[in-house]
């Protein structure tokens, strides 16, 4: 797993530049970019991946992982199909979501397909990395409150927010999770 941001984001999106918290910071986004990753049920750093998944007698199937950025190989029953050279002759083709093919069919059966391919982002996408910066900075801004939904003082009351993520933070976090099964 590979952080979602870094240090020197962090520290402008704070307006910090003393040292003083570097370790900290350093520890929060190692931290919240694996929670992220973990409630997005998605890694974002590009990888291999082998799947055996079950056909079911279609022409398509949909990766676990995305966005695919290459196959390196398909077979059905212990069969190798081969790539596909044109979308007319027989073999696979891929987005970056689903796994066609043309002239073959996924046969029905248990865990009968395997697919090795890579997935990923080649480097973390900017509102992920600004989601993730916003929750860090949020963390850290509320460790002096932790249990406390309000303060009064001097006739005024402040409010806290207790949700696990800022609004902002959620939305865009709610367009990356993945709603496939594995």
């Amino acid at each position: 797993m590979a952080d979602l941001t870094d240090l020197a984001t962090v520290k402008r999106w704070l307006g910090l530049t003393s040292q003083a918290d570097d370790a900290m910071l350093s520890a929060l986004i190692t931290s919240y970019s694996a929670y992220v990753e973990s409630w997005l049920n998605r890694t974002f750093a590009s990888q291999s991946y082998t799947e055996r998944v079950d056909g079911v007698g279609s022409l398509g199937i949909a990766f676990s992982n995305y966005p695919v950025t290459a196959v390196a190989s398909v077979s059905i029953d212990d069969i190798a199909i081969p790539a596909a050279t044109s979308t007319s002759t027989p073999g696979y083709r891929f987005s970056d979501k689903f796994l066609y093919l043309n002239g073959y069919r996924f046969t029905r059966g248990l865990q009968n397909v395997s697919i090795t391919y890579a997935a990923g982002y080649a480097s973390t996408p900017p509102e992920i990395k600004e989601a993730v910066t916003e929750l860090v900075a949020y963390q850290y801004k509320s460790r002096d409150r932790i249990g406390h939904s309000s303060k009064s003082l001097a006739g005024e009351t402040v409010s806290f927010i207790t949700s696990d993520f800022p609004a902002n933070v959620r939305t865009i976090l709610n367009n990356y999770k993945k709603v496939i099964p594995q």
